[in-house]
């Protein structure tokens, strides 16, 4: 990676308003890039931890480049939000926009965020909105950041959204698919193009959309670059997330009706896959999505269609359809089993995605009340994500419990549950466990596991819309 001009660090000074999941990752992103970085969170207990240089949650990557930049001078923890908006020139808010009970953002961070930039003006900034909040949020930021300053600085505001994967954002952000750039003058785009050019000036010139301002670089740029105004760039992100929960909730449609007339969704999914205008991506069959992005940022959407008039039966329908996974995976254990009531049941996943210990959202926060309310033995295992569950949980308490691999989770199990993806699931032992089970099954909530290897093992399986192992390997031409 490119770093930035020799002299950016003193000229360009950057600050970071949320060290969350995704301002730690713009933050050290940033400082890897090259610049200088003031990053500031309101919760002492994760600031403390980063100025030790451990960092608050489990994310690939994230740890070293903490270490690095802690130590190269290029990042540091800000005393305040205060200090990080003084001390920078180009400020990005990152702070959480988490949902309320009626389905709504609840902006409380942003607001607090914004007056406290409102009260630190000392000079030109570029206020860059890089939390996901709902469409037009950027004039409500702007109306209370003029409300609260004193008029004697000037400062711009752009929206700048963020796409990066848990699990994968270091890597999002320093080779993202797209930068997407809303902004309503050519001095913000020209700062924002600046920050970005260690990235940029690998491939071609930006996108200009929407009368945005036209771009200022000739020759080099990236033709993943697109420029619009902020109320477009709110809505790519939204729609972008929106798509990918379509996708999800359309196969997992599918599957049911495989189940219902014999078909197998593997075969599906690579059929349609295959063709490039769909790709293979967020086809997998399952439990449903989860995580703090796609449930959220589609419930938000849906209320926006509906705040201004606009028909959003499809996006309701797609959130109808991941409500009803949960319940439909107890369903399909229930029948497999003949009942609940005494079952022991090792859960192996709580995390809603492999390589995360994040459980906001997650499916095995709706599962695992449902089978404890029915009188099941739970012995759960996940290998990042066990502490946040326990937080998270809500549901009973009776009869659930930790266990410390997954392998100890499986002694004595009725039934082996599969709800996260992990490689250490796919690649278990399963003949080992073989005498250690009460009964060989696997219900398989991913459909990540080998069916054919789980056969061999001796355990039967049962997934989502996958047809019986025996037709499988008969239309593979296997026998």
């Amino acid at each position: 990676m490119s770093a930035a001009p020799p002299d950016a660090a003193g000229e360009l000074p950057l600050g970071v308003l949320g060290l969350g999941h995704v301002g730690l990752p713009t933050a050290l992103g940033l400082a890897e890039l090259g610049w200088t970085v003031a990053g500031a969170d309101d919760d002492r207990d994760k600031t403390r931890m980063l100025e030790r240089g451990e960092a608050p949650f489990y994310e690939p990557g994230i740890g070293e480049l903490l270490v690095r930049h802690l130590g190269t001078g290029r990042f540091r923890v800000a005393a305040s939000g205060a200090d990080a908006v003084r001390a920078s020139k180009v400020l990005f808010v990152c702070v959480g926009t988490p949902q309320r009970d009626d389905g709504a953002a609840d902006l409380t961070q942003m607001e607090r965020a914004a007056r406290t930039i409102a009260a630190n003006l000392d000079g030109y900034k570029l206020i860059v909105v890089k939390s996901t909040s709902p469409v037009s949020t950027t004039r409500s930021v702007m109306r209370a950041i003029t409300e609260h300053a004193d008029g004697g600085h000037g400062w711009d505001l752009a929206v700048n959204p963020e796409f990066l994967r848990e699990g994968q954002a270091i890597e999002d952000f320093l080779d993202p698919a797209r930068i997407v750039i809303g902004v309503e003058s050519e001095r913000a785009r020209d700062l924002l193009l600046r920050v970005y050019d260690p990235i940029i000036r690998r491939t071609e010139p930006p996108q200009r959309r929407n009368g945005a301002p036209p771009p200022a670089r000739g020759g080099a740029g990236d033709d993943k670059v697109v420029i619009t105004d902020p109320g477009t760039a709110e809505l790519i992100k939204h729609a972008a997330n929106a798509f990918l929960a379509t996708k999800v909730s359309f196969i997992n449609m599918v599957a049911d009706l495989c189940e219902a007339i014999g078909a197998d969704i593997d075969d599906v999914t690579r059929g349609i896959g295959l063709d490039p205008r769909i790709g293979p991506e967020f086809l997998q069959a399952g439990v449903g999505f989860g995580g703090h992005c796609l449930p959220k940022d589609l419930q938000a959407f849906v209320r926006g269609f509906g705040e201004h008039g606009v028909e959003s039966a499809l996006l309701e329908a797609v959130d109808a359809v991941n409500r009803r996974r949960p319940g439909d995976f107890v369903d399909r254990v229930r029948a497999a089993l003949g009942g609940l009531g005494g079952r022991t049941l090792a859960v192996w996943g709580l995390a809603f995605k492999p390589g995360v210990d994040d459980v906001r959202d997650a499916p095995s926060l709706r599962i695992v009340p449902l089978l404890a309310e029915e009188g099941a033995l739970l012995r759960l295992y996940d290998p990042q994500a066990m502490d946040e569950f326990r937080r998270a949980y809500r549901g009973p308490s009776a009869g659930v419990e930790y266990a410390c691999s997954a392998a100890a989770a499986a002694v004595g199990a009725d039934a082996v549950l599969v709800l996260t993806e992990w490689p250490e699931f796919l690649q278990a032992d399963l003949a080992s466990l073989r005498a250690k089970v009460a009964r060989p099954l696997v219900v398989d909530g991913r459909n990540c596991m080998d069916r054919a290897a789980v056969a061999r093992a001796g355990f039967g399986y049962a997934g989502m819309g996958r047809i019986p192992l025996e037709a499988a390997a008969r239309l593979a031409g296997g026998g």
